[in-house]
């Protein structure tokens, strides 16, 4: 489990498949101490286990279920990724639970600049859509951030300077996918509304 507040950022070192799999190679400093081998790492919103430490970073291996849900086959060698430890019963709160459990992919469709923040559009794939809602929590690249105004095809959540700085939101562009988790209780009432027969509305 995670909060979705990012602890550093790191970068992928290489991509190798691996039959129907791949193995990520990845440059990264957390803090907290030594990564362990089998512990989880959230990257860019995709629960990863540390299966080899190198020096400098660790590997992980992507399933061919991962390869299918997120937008991890597609990082190169470069590119910066958002990185958490897993939740300690000590830690603070201060994101929503994510599970790193991608539900889909988005896209971005604009970054605006404003007034002391970047408001991000991003376009919902339809089979998320009527689990977004405004003001509600959504992780996007492993960031807990909050929907601040919803269409019917699309959200968008305000990027203030910190998480400008302290995550690669700042990094993306119109049309670049991303990697999204729907908020826990949305996907749990929907599976509870499901299994009782009651239909939701598209």
């Amino acid at each position: 489990m995670f909060t979705g507040l990012v602890q550093a950022l790191g970068t992928v070192t290489s991509l190798r498949r691996r039959g129907r799999g791949a193995r990520l190679g990845l440059g990264a400093r957390l803090p907290g101490g030594p990564l362990e081998v089998g512990e989880s790492i959230a990257v860019d919103g995709t629960c990863l286990t540390v299966a080899e430490r190198i020096r400098g970073g660790f590997e992980a291996d992507l399933s061919e279920e991962t390869l299918r849900r997120t937008i991890a086959g597609s990082w190169r060698r470069g590119r910066r990724v958002n990185l958490e430890r897993a939740l300690t019963p000590q830690a603070r709160l201060g994101g929503h639970f994510v599970q790193g459990h991608v539900d889909g992919r988005g896209r971005v469709r604009s970054l605006v600049q404003g007034s002391g923040q970047v408001t991000l559009r991003i376009d919902s794939p339809g089979p998320l859509r009527h689990l977004i809602v405004e003001k509600g929590s959504i992780a996007v690249d492993g960031v807990s951030l909050t929907v601040s105004a919803l269409g019917t095809a699309w959200f968008e959540a305000a990027l203030v300077p910190h998480t400008l700085k302290a995550t690669n939101l700042g990094d993306r562009r119109a049309g670049d996918a991303v990697n999204l988790e729907v908020d826990l209780i949305a996907r749990y009432l929907e599976g509870l509304l499901t299994a009782r027969g009651i239909r939701r509305r598209r």
